[in-house]
């Protein structure tokens, strides 16, 4: 088998999907946190074929990719950091990458109901460059990834990606036959939730700049606090977001909070809610 291919129109075997798993899956889209869509997506797929992590991202354009979301069965809680070395520094490296590239004009011709999906294998014995092949394959004791690749609305690409611990072993041909049966589900669960951050982020992009026309006085980096706030996270996770000392990010709270003239996150809120005459 090749290193990619499209999804086959009719699964090559058997294998049906558990209605009661799906079925909760789907309820749960929307309504969870961030990295819920992947820690699901690992135990919905984990449970018919060994898996030790899910990473989700996004690629637009030749910009860096975003990390939707990262599921992890315990092996190692260095994940979030590994998937920001590589959309920092490795991607380009890939071979997903060229596949998506390879495949773009085929997959804009594919129609919404049925889409162009791609599946590509990627062993660390295929990666030449040194250090990305250690940081994301060997120091997670990674054996192989599955990725699906998936076109969104035609200019995004959404790739899903199942890693196989060392203890595993590569995919087989039964266990990328599950993955195959599993990946229409898997790309229209990361279609909807993406579309809900997609949401959620434009909300929240409107009511920092709501903000910024009440208060003009607000930095950037104030802006970047409220907008760390608004995604759910507490000050330490605003000041590992923000590459700042929790200190610091604690003192930047508290400056917007004296330069909007109120006291605490729950009159943050009742702000950013309030409509202004400029809406």
């Amino acid at each position: 088998m090749t290193n990619y291919w499209p999804l086959p129109p009719q699964p090559a075997s058997g294998f049906d999907l558990p209605l009661t798993q799906v079925t909760a899956l789907l309820q749960k889209l929307g309504l969870s946190g961030r990295h819920a869509v992947a820690e699901d997506l690992l135990r919905l797929v984990g449970s018919h074929v060994p898996l030790a992590q899910c990473t989700i991202f996004s690629y637009e354009g030749q910009g860096r990719p975003r990390i939707v979301a990262v599921g992890d069965r315990a092996r190692t809680e260095a994940l979030p950091r590994i998937s920001q070395d590589y959309v920092s520094r490795f991607y380009p490296l890939d071979g997903s990458v060229r596949v998506m590239q390879a495949e773009l004009a085929a997959a804009r011709r594919a129609s919404a109901a049925s889409p162009h999906i791609l599946l590509h294998r990627q062993k660390g014995e295929d990666i030449a460059h040194r250090e990305y092949r250690e940081i994301c394959y060997e120091l997670p004791q990674v054996a192989e990834r599955l990725a699906i690749l998936a076109l969104y609305e035609g200019e995004r690409w959404l790739s899903v990606n199942f890693y196989r611990g060392v203890e595993h072993g590569p995919f087989d041909d039964a266990a990328i036959a599950v993955v195959e049966a599993f990946a229409p589900l898997v790309v229209q669960a990361v279609r909807l939730h993406f579309t809900g951050q997609a949401v959620n982020h434009d909300l929240a992009e409107l009511m920092l700049a709501r903000l910024l026309r009440r208060c003009p006085a607000l930095t950037k980096r104030d802006l970047d606090v409220v907008r760390g706030l608004l995604s759910g996270h507490a000050t330490e996770g605003i000041a590992d977001r923000m590459g700042i000392e929790v200190s610091s990010a604690q003192t930047y709270l508290k400056r917007v909070y004296r330069k909007l003239g109120i006291s605490g996150q729950r009159e943050l809120l009742g702000l950013l809610m309030e409509p202004d005459t400029g809406d």
